[in-house]
């Protein structure tokens, strides 16, 4: 069995490219926060995260994907090797089979300070003075 649920913060804008065969691929990674006992105390602890997103949910959903986005993402895990110079390296990632936009809007502030989180109370969200038809929203 290969499954893995994660809730997360982006760590930086999805990276949206296409395949040789014009498939959408969604490159992106997260951040999920935990805690741990150092001593007699916890302290934060963060793991990072590379995720790739293929297809319609890729090409849809990137426009959505912006550095300190709450997501939440389903997949399975997948190890990616090659050789480089003689040397063979790998590299883990996860493969996206679901993913959720979860905590609101992630808003820079003017003053270049903590993003803000606003969520527009009937559901569908929305920056300050902008406004969205349902039917504009891909999800």
């Amino acid at each position: 069995m290969n499954n893995v649920t994660l809730i997360g913060r982006l760590t930086r804008d999805s990276e949206l490219k296409y395949s040789s065969g014009g498939a959408a691929i969604a490159n992106l990674s997260i951040a999920v926060n935990s805690k741990k006992k150092q001593g007699d105390r916890w302290v934060d602890d963060v793991d990072y995260f590379d995720c790739t997103l293929f297809g319609k949910q890729a090409e849809s959903l990137n426009q959505y994907l912006n550095k300190g986005k709450q997501i939440g993402i389903t997949g399975r895990l997948k190890q990616n090797r090659w050789e480089k110079d003689g040397q063979n390296y790998s590299k883990v990632v996860v493969i996206v089979s679901q993913i959720d936009l979860l905590g609101g809007t992630e808003r820079q502030s003017p003053q270049g300070g903590y993003p803000q989180q606003r969520q527009s109370p009937q559901g569908p969200e929305s920056f300050e003075g902008d406004s969205f038809d349902d039917e504009q929203i891909p999800f």
